[in-house]
């Protein structure tokens, strides 16, 4: 416990001091709140705005935990087809490359007209964003094995399937984890930018409306709100997927030692 309130002090007191001197700078030099907020009026405008932020982050939420989800689902099982074919991953690992490489804000339009419903349609566009990163970490970490195991393995006449779930896939857990880190916040940001490519309104409405709508009506404070709650958002994902990671990470030593 001591250890880490000694990691997360250092943070915290780095940021109390950044938003302290945010505000002194803004007070002192009299900076209008429509040109660059103080941490002041963006905490009043939160509190202000709460009922349709609150909104807005959960219609986000959602679509960034289910896209992940599906990357999660996806990306793995993709892994797995790769480590087991080798042809199979030389025909596609292209295209998922392609997936990875190509700018969503140009692929979203057209999901956003070929799917007719938008909650499913913005999921898709941070599915696309979110899945190479678990394709690729896991593919490596199923591959990355002992080669003096891997052939006492197949001395011992184990089939592909006891080998996969009794050798690789505990050597790829720190692979697979470590995608997972990278896949969280990327969900967020497809998320994100797909709202903005739709221009969502109304009840889906997301922290990317609120942002652009803040932006027109020029209530910059608002804006800075929804930034910050996305950014909060972000760290928050950061930090279970950094314990989850921990814990099994300490899981799989602890089952190896026995």
């Amino acid at each position: 416990m001591k250890i880490f309130l000694l990691r997360l002090a250092p943070p915290i007191l780095t940021g109390v001091f950044i938003i302290a001197v945010w505000q002194i700078i803004c007070t002192a030099a009299h900076i209008p709140s429509y040109l660059f907020p103080a941490p002041s009026a963006i905490a009043a405008s939160l509190v202000a705005g709460w009922p349709s932020l609150f909104l807005a982050l959960y219609s986000t939420l959602k679509v960034t935990l289910l896209a992940f989800a599906l990357a999660v689902f996806f990306g793995t099982l993709t892994a797995f087809l790769f480590v087991q074919s080798r042809a199979l991953e030389v025909s596609l690992l292209p295209y998922a490359i392609m997936l990875q490489v190509t700018p969503i804000a140009a692929v979203a339009p057209l999901i956003i007209i070929l799917i007719k419903n938008l909650f499913w349609a913005l999921t898709l566009c941070a599915a696309v964003i979110a899945v190479f990163p678990i394709i690729s970490n896991t593919t490596i970490g199923l591959r990355s094995v002992d080669p003096g195991l891997l052939a006492y393995f197949r001395m011992n006449k184990a089939s592909r399937l006891q080998i996969l779930l009794r050798l690789r896939i505990p050597g790829a857990l720190p692979f697979f984890m470590a995608g997972l880190r990278i896949s969280s916040g990327l969900s967020l940001i497809g998320a994100v930018v797909a709202e903005f490519v739709a221009g969502t309104g109304g009840n889906s409405a997301g922290l990317a409306y609120q942002i652009l709508q803040a932006s027109f009506q020029l209530d910059i404070p608002r804006m800075f709100a929804a930034l910050a709650l996305i950014t909060v958002t972000g760290v928050a994902m950061a930090g279970c997927m950094a314990l989850l990671s921990k814990s099994v990470l300490k899981w799989n030593e602890t089952g190896d030692a026995r």
